[in-house]
């Protein structure tokens, strides 16, 4: 390679690294965050069923085997975003037993998961319910909204002249 456009080999690779620098930094600084990792792992561990019901409603169900309802969150966060989240941990009696796990496969830590709810919903009418290890979230639809008729004004004939809207019975003569 020595012999090609006059450069040495050294020169060529020194040229090819300061073009792979910008390549390299641009993953550096937009590396994902330790915080968006967790959060991934967490929302890929808890599936959840969407159904629409006929009569329009959402019903949003997660298996949650051994969490206590009040360990579970339910919230709706900015432009109609559904966030189900909470923690599993293993029961206190366990830590204090001096077994050895053989097995491990119960997943423990938090978990979190997030839906995008439409523009049409009824916000203060969403339910959630824990029964049996499995969480129900009811999303109710507003019904749509009547088309608007339109407005009739009367006419009115009568003694007003100019700007006000009345008939000019000089103008006639």
């Amino acid at each position: 390679m020595d012999a090609m456009f006059g450069f040495d080999e050294p020169l060529l690779s020194t040229i090819q690294q300061l073009i792979d620098i910008p390549e390299e930094m641009e993953k550096a600084f937009n590396a994902p965050t330790r915080a968006y990792m967790r959060d991934r792992k967490a929302m890929a561990n808890t599936p959840m069923d969407v159904k629409e019901l006929p009569d329009g409603r959402i019903l949003l169900t997660v298996d949650m085997p051994g969490v206590h309802a009040n360990e579970i969150k339910v919230q709706v966060e900015d432009n109609n975003l559904l966030v189900i989240s909470g923690e599993r941990k293993r029961p206190a009696e366990e830590e204090k037993d001096s077994g050895k796990y053989l097995r491990m496969e119960r997943r423990m830590g938090k978990f979190m998961r997030k839906f995008p709810l439409p523009d049409n919903v009824s916000l203060d009418s969403i339910t959630a319910q824990c029964k049996d290890g499995v969480l129900t979230v009811s999303v109710e639809r507003m019904p749509p909204p009547e088309p608007k008729k339109p407005r009739s004004i009367k006419v009115k004939v009568g003694g007003g002249t100019g700007a006000s809207g009345g008939v000019n019975t000089e103008a006639g003569k």
